[in-house]
């Protein structure tokens, strides 16, 4: 499985990625959407996590770009991570096209368990 994470502070990368490390497994990241988008164009992805509030473009942007894609990677699932626990930036999100919304600090089995989720649902995901 192979999960993209958008994420613009490092130090919160390093707590996601030590996180998936904790399970043995790889993750992919991008230190802001140009960067994602670029990657989700050479890379088959199993889900994306995004921050939400980054600079230049936020999660948003990214979320949208990805929607309007004319190829399967449109579907990907994406979740957000963010810091606003606002009921309106998790609408926004919804209705921006994520799959899901949680907000830091997340846990390990909440984000392992809200994945997975949003992985099965999407039959998205590309198991070899």
């Amino acid at each position: 499985m192979r999960i993209l994470y958008v994420e613009d502070d490092s130090m919160n990368r390093r707590v996601v990625r030590d996180m998936f490390a904790s399970l043995g497994m790889d993750l992919d990241e991008a230190p802001d959407v140009a960067t994602g988008l670029k990657m989700v164009d050479e890379i088959h992805f199993d889900a994306i996590v995004t921050d939400l509030m980054m600079p230049v473009a936020d999660g948003l942007a990214l979320i949208s770009a990805i929607r309007r894609r004319a190829d399967a990677g449109a579907s990907v699932p994406i979740l957000v991570l963010t810091a606003d626990t606002s009921e309106r930036a998790r609408d926004n999100c919804l209705q921006g096209g994520a799959n899901d919304v949680m907000t830091k600090p997340v846990g390990l089995g909440t984000l392992v368990d809200r994945l997975g989720h949003a992985i099965a649902a999407s039959d998205h995901a590309t198991f070899s």
